[in-house]
């Protein structure tokens, strides 16, 4: 199903048991961030909050507050109307089949093509509920991103941030757009950091436009259907429009409508769109910003966004998440994008079984992945195969396991780690690009990463003795003592 806006997204929420409201009156200066931790680190990843009085600077703000809102793999479903995220998984598993790729790029080709082809086309249209209000940023206007309910998330942080926007770019030169999440730190009424890493797309399209001498124009959207702030975060390749995925997504074409100040164009129902440009060349320190990594990232130099208009629906809710020490509702978007991705990666690596991102290794750092071993050193094929697919690069560990193993089960993997390798002949060390954000590595953005072989050794892998064997009790035994237990209740 399609959401005509986060507010009827909310409504379901809420008709599924997944919400809770919250009446009080609740400052958004760390109270709601602190509300909303607790909630994320409560068995099942809680329930959603939607704070119906959300306190700015004394004063009451107008639109309703919402957060946590997919974290939980029921809610992450809801948000891309299906039962399960693995349905979405199926529907890829189907596209890759109709015409079996030969390779990673035809591949990514034929997905895109079969996407295209599935309710997702984008149409234009000239009226959209997200310009129901329209605030021009002029001198006679005073409404400006004071009056949003954004939220300081941690005592330390630099200032109140926006944690979910939609960030929409073109290419100037191929007209390519692109959808990215970059947190952005509000410096005044009129001013925000746009906090795109030097690997990402925004960052890319804003270097074009600074080669040119222009000004870029950039819109931020927030709520709207869920989809697209999910395709926004999906590991997408370069040329698979997150528009185009987001129709495929929601099986109903978005509609776009053109922005009021600038040449961009955004889906028409979203709940509030933030107009305005970055100037290449003008950078502006940014942070601290208590961040994914469970950690403070540093004060940096990044882009200023300048607004020039706000325009929202009358009826808007302002979404929002925090991000800090795991698990939190971050984590459920991750490993939903890992889930409907998997085919794509076992039609690179057919040896592959499952795989996934333990919520400890906030995204990048750990990736535990199941494979069918047939020859020695295949787990090291792994490993370095998937160093080199798009973001996996910034994957500091990864640990392979045999197909038997429970990769869900991280006391499992953990008991296959120590009990399957040695050291010195079982791991591999090699330099990679590394997230941003990580504050590990010596250097910014470059750093060595560790795979480990944690897969039973066949002969031809330096191992000269028996494998021995696994205990496992017998299947009668187990539904022998089953029964028994039965009569006891």
């Amino acid at each position: 199903m399609a959401y005509r806006s986060f507010g009827k997204f909310v409504e379901a929420l809420e008709q599924a048991g997944e919400l809770k409201r919250v009446a009080l009156p609740v400052d958004t200066d760390l109270l709601i961030a602190e509300w909303a931790d607790r909630e994320m680190k409560s068995p099942g990843g809680g329930k959603a909050l939607l704070f119906e009085q959300p306190i700015v600077d004394g004063t009451k703000s107008e639109f309703p507050v919402a957060i946590n809102t997919m974290g939980s793999r029921r809610r992450i479903a809801m948000a891309l109307g299906r039962e399960s995220v693995d349905e979405i998984a199926q529907e890829i598993q189907l596209i890759l089949k109709a015409k079996p790729p030969t390779d990673l790029r035809e591949g990514w080709s034929l997905l895109k093509q079969g996407i295209h082809l599935l309710h997702a086309r984008p149409k234009q249209v000239k009226e959209a509920a997200c310009q129901e209000v329209v605030h021009k940023i002029d001198n006679g206007n005073d409404f400006s991103l004071a009056n949003l309910p954004i939220l300081k998330c941690w005592p330390k942080d630099g200032g109140r941030f926006i944690t979910l926007p939609n960030v929409h770019t073109r290419d100037p030169e191929t007209g390519a757009r692109n959808v990215g999440v970059y947190r952005m730190q509000i410096y005044d009424k009129r001013t925000a950091g746009m906090h795109w890493q030097i690997h990402k797309v925004g960052a890319r399209h804003g270097k074009r436009y600074y080669e040119r001498g222009e000004r870029m124009p950039v819109a931020v959207t927030l709520g709207g259907d869920p989809v697209y702030t999910f395709a926004a975060t999906a590991p997408l390749p370069d040329g698979l429009d997150e528009i185009l995925f987001a129709g495929f997504l929601r099986k109903r074409s978005i509609e776009l409508v053109r922005c009021k100040t600038i040449d961009v164009d955004v889906p028409a129902d979203v709940d509030f769109v933030l107009e305005g440009y970055v100037q290449p060349g003008e950078m502006r320190p940014e942070g601290p910003f208590g961040d994914h990594t469970g950690f403070y990232t540093a004060l940096e130099d990044y882009p200023v966004f300048h607004l020039t208009a706000i325009t929202h629906r009358r009826d808007a809710v302002y979404p929002t998440t925090i991000v800090g020490v795991p698990p939190m509702e971050d984590y459920y978007l991750g490993d939903a994008s890992v889930r409907i991705f998997l085919p794509v990666f076992k039609m690179n690596f057919p040896e592959i079984v499952d795989m996934t991102l333990p919520p400890e290794g906030v995204f990048h750092n750990l990736v535990f992945v199941s494979i069918r071993k047939q020859y020695p050193y295949q787990a090291f094929k792994i490993m370095h195969g998937l160093w080199g697919m798009g973001q996996m690069m910034f994957s500091k560990y990864i640990v392979v396991v045999d197909e038997d193993c429970d990769v869900h089960n991280t006391s499992e993997v953990l008991f296959r780690l120590c009990a399957n390798t040695d050291p010195a002949r079982d791991t591999t060390f090699i330099k990679n690009p590394s997230d941003s954000l990580d504050h590990a590595p010596s250097e910014q953005n470059i750093g060595s990463h560790m795979g480990f072989d944690a897969t039973r050794k066949l002969p031809g892998e330096n191992y000269h003795r028996p494998w021995p064997e696994l205990l496992k009790m017998t299947e009668e035994a187990q539904r022998l003592v089953d029964a028994l237990q039965a009569q006891t209740r």
